[in-house]
């Protein structure tokens, strides 16, 4: 991948759409004491990146040789629209392998891009078995893979990103930092190699999500390491092994400049872009920016900073769980199981413990479990995270029996 190719690859792109904005947020710059901003890929005509990628395949292989030829690709959803977009620009047919865990948004939404030109298959519970089957059936048919991240011109197609990126900045200013949102490794290699030669290593970070932490794991490992499980809430990052020509371009940074991303942290972002900047982002979108709270405000105050929001295909059917997720991150919701005496008044003296700015938000009698005392499941919202240390000193104080499972993922997966 050569500034030529990539440069070549962004004027060809301006067939489809115009360049992505890079936009100052005041928002989270006066919160970190920086100049932040975010490459708004959500504003693609897919809400995210992945349509670069699959045109500059498609525009350097569609040809007379490909006449009568089927392509096929395997995505999460993001993938999967940007290359149904591009078989209809072509008028090439396509089949798109989809997860059975996709978002019914996303599937739909391909459906609309692609038109006539595309079929939807849906296999496997997460990408890497709708991958391999999406590979069985190309070979079976003769067709031609359009691989998610994993080949160089989706690779060099992806760093068209950073060539907007260098076009966009004000003159004479280059960030002192960028994060780069890391799933299979096509966004991240294609910034950091068209930035290598105008940016210092030290300058990227990469932000990965805590259940599919494969590009972490590799650097750790010094090799492509396959996870043996994933989780598909980031959908859009949930790879369990990065793209080996991916991980050839990342292999000499730092395991360090991984900064792993809890997913409730995820939806703390999720939520406040929306409720305060009114910008819808799904997971994986969001994790560039969710990972600024994990560097902190002393490492990012008076620095220029990139981060690339790679997405936006968020079905709000998702909402209520994003909020319950980050209500319990930000500490401002707890779940308790209580053991009250079976005797009148015992329950209006538990709400005698409850501050005024605590709320019940769920109740539940689960059962007897001695004679005299009963087990209660009950949620409480406050708006001070501080408030709960005052709570359970009140109970500790009333002598009442309790056991916070907020953070038992078992007890709280059986009965939240």
């Amino acid at each position: 991948m050569t500034q030529k190719d990539v440069d070549a690859a962004v004027e060809a792109l301006r067939e489809l759409f115009p360049a992505t904005p890079l936009q100052l947020n005041e928002h989270l710059s006066a919160r970190y004491g920086a100049s932040i901003y975010l490459k708004r890929e959500d504003l693609t005509p897919v809400r995210s990146y992945k349509i670069r990628g699959a045109f500059n395949f498609l525009r350097k292989i569609v040809g007379d040789d490909t006449a009568g030829k089927t392509f096929v690709c395997a995505s999460a959803g993001n993938h999967a629209q940007g290359f149904a977009f591009a078989c209809r620009h072509f008028g090439v047919p396509g089949i798109v392998f989809m997860p059975v865990t996709t978002p019914q948004q996303k599937i739909e939404k391909t459906r609309i891009f692609g038109g006539e030109f595309i079929t939807i298959r849906l296999f496997g519970d997460i990408f890497d078995q709708c991958y391999a089957a999406a590979r069985e059936h190309v070979e079976a048919i003769g067709g031609y893979m359009v691989p998610p991240f994993d080949h160089e011109d989706i690779i060099e197609g992806q760093a068209t990103v950073a060539a907007e990126i260098v076009e966009q900045l004000p003159d004479g200013v280059m960030p002192d930092l960028v994060i780069v949102p890391v799933g299979g490794g096509g966004l991240s290699a294609g910034v950091t190699g068209y930035l290598a030669d105008r940016l210092r290593p030290e300058a990227f970070l990469f932000a990965e999500p805590a259940g599919a932490p494969s590009l972490r794991k590799s650097l750790e490992a010094d090799k492509v390491v396959t996870l043996p499980k994933v989780d598909n809430f980031v959908d859009g990052a949930a790879v369990a092994r990065i793209g080996d020509l991916n991980f050839a371009a990342l292999r000499s940074f730092s395991a360090d400049q991984v900064m792993i991303v809890p997913e409730n942290a995820i939806c703390v972002t999720i939520t406040e872009m929306l409720n305060v900047e009114g910008v819808v982002l799904e997971p994986a979108g969001a994790l560039s920016i969710a990972a600024l709270d994990l560097i902190g405000r002393d490492k990012l105050e008076g620095k220029t900073v990139v981060a690339v929001v790679s997405g936006g295909n968020f079905d709000f059917e998702r909402l209520p769980d994003v909020k319950e997720r980050a209500m319990r991150y930000a500490g401002l919701k707890k779940y308790f199981i209580l053991r009250l005496p079976q005797r009148p008044g015992a329950l209006r003296d538990f709400l005698n413990l409850l501050g005024p700015d605590d709320d019940i938000a769920r109740f539940e009698y689960l059962k007897k479990s001695a004679r005299n005392f009963g087990s209660i499941l009950i949620g409480i919202e406050t708006r001070d995270r501080g408030n709960f240390a005052d709570l359970l000193g009140r109970f500790e104080a009333a002598g009442l029996g309790y056991e916070d499972i907020t953070e038992n993922e078992i007890l709280a997966n059986l009965i939240i």
